[in-house]
């Protein structure tokens, strides 16, 4: 005869293990009424004893709720997409939830599918990263579900957790400027509006902010944009750039992707960075660090972000009539060896 398995533990078990009260074990669970540490503690000891696990399911279902956000990205590929998602699925397993991971691909049709769910309550809420505002589904969506945008689109309907983009490309080009540079060009935009993002529309207008105010006129001839922003793009952008035969003495990349393309390029036509030409970079992710020469970008506490954007999300949930707010996470420049020396510039 098969022999049954042992019962398995509930709250009350845990409790009398821990010596606290089931309501106490509930709190710990839920995380919706702070425990002193000492407790949680033992608590958590005991849960880890009896192999005891929550059922969340049952709990959510008591709610209303499924205990699942989705989070939805434009491009997973992406470094600076896997190490925000690796933080939100560690926070939201922190809080009791489970992420359901999308990848848009700048389709507003997977965007509504997502406000389709969340609106049958299949996922209690959404966290999105539109690119540009024009296509996006929550420009033209009526009721919204609980949401909250990541990103440089600007809007005033949901949630917002951003950076100041076009400060901090401002910032990156002034850093460039100190340097020396006065031909600064540009990889992640140009004139072309139809290929535009808000990201790179803002991070351009922080770029011709900085040279403005240092008494530069912006030249269209050193702005090049190519898809995607990846490593291959800003190695083609750069190419092109080269193509033009225009003077520049420094490379702005709006992202480090880009810029590690960039930096490759450039060693390709034996153009030295930092002697002949300085790089900067923008989201400081792992491969910026340890990039030849190690890159120069804008940081921002990503850990900050996701949980902001997470704090948010469930205060969404919890009062969906609660008027919008806007979160903006602080932004850092990191030096590092691409702007270490004065650019002597290249020449074609």
């Amino acid at each position: 005869m098969t022999a049954m398995p042992p019962p398995r533990a509930t709250m009350k078990d845990v409790a009398a293990l821990a010596g606290v009260s089931p309501k106490t074990v509930s709190n710990v669970v839920t995380r919706t009424v702070p425990v002193r540490e000492e407790t949680r503690s033992k608590v958590e000891a005991a849960m880890q004893r009896l192999d005891f696990v929550p059922n969340l399911s049952a709990r959510g279902l008591r709610k209303g709720r499924s205990g699942i956000i989705a989070l939805a990205l434009p491009d997973l590929a992406t470094a600076y997409s896997a190490e925000l998602m690796q933080l939100i699925v560690a926070g939201a397993h922190d809080r009791g939830l489970a992420v359901l991971i999308e990848e848009t691909a700048a389709e507003p049709e997977r965007e509504s599918e997502l406000l389709a769910r969340a609106r049958a309550h299949l996922i209690d809420g959404l966290i999105l990263n539109p690119i540009r505002l024009e296509d996006s589904v929550i420009r033209y969506a009526g009721r919204l579900p609980p949401l909250v945008v990541i990103g440089e689109v600007e809007q005033h309907r949901a949630d917002h957790v951003r950076i100041d983009s076009r400060l901090a490309a401002a910032d990156a080009t002034r850093h460039v400027l100190a340097r020396g540079a006065r031909r600064v060009a540009v990889i992640g935009a140009d004139g072309d509006d139809s290929i535009a993002t808000a990201t790179s529309r803002l991070r351009l207008e922080g770029v011709h902010d900085a040279l403005r105010d240092a008494g530069i006129v912006p030249d269209p001839s050193l702005e090049v944009n190519r898809l995607p922003w990846a490593m291959a793009g800003g190695a083609d952008a750069t190419h092109i750039l080269l193509s033009r035969k225009v003077a520049f003495d420094a490379i702005v990349a709006f992202t480090d992707s880009l810029a590690v393309g960039v930096l490759h390029a450039l060693h390709d036509h034996g153009i030295r960075v930092p002697d002949d030409v300085v790089v900067t970079g923008f989201d400081d992710v792992e491969i910026s660090e340890f990039s030849s020469p190690a890159l120069t970008t804008v940081a921002l506490d990503r850990g900050e972000f996701a949980e902001a954007t997470l704090d948010l999300l469930e205060t969404r949930i919890d009062d969906p009539t609660a008027a919008p707010r806007s979160v903006t996470v602080a932004h850092r420049l990191v030096e590092r060896a691409s702007t270490a020396r004065p650019p002597a510039g290249y020449r074609p």
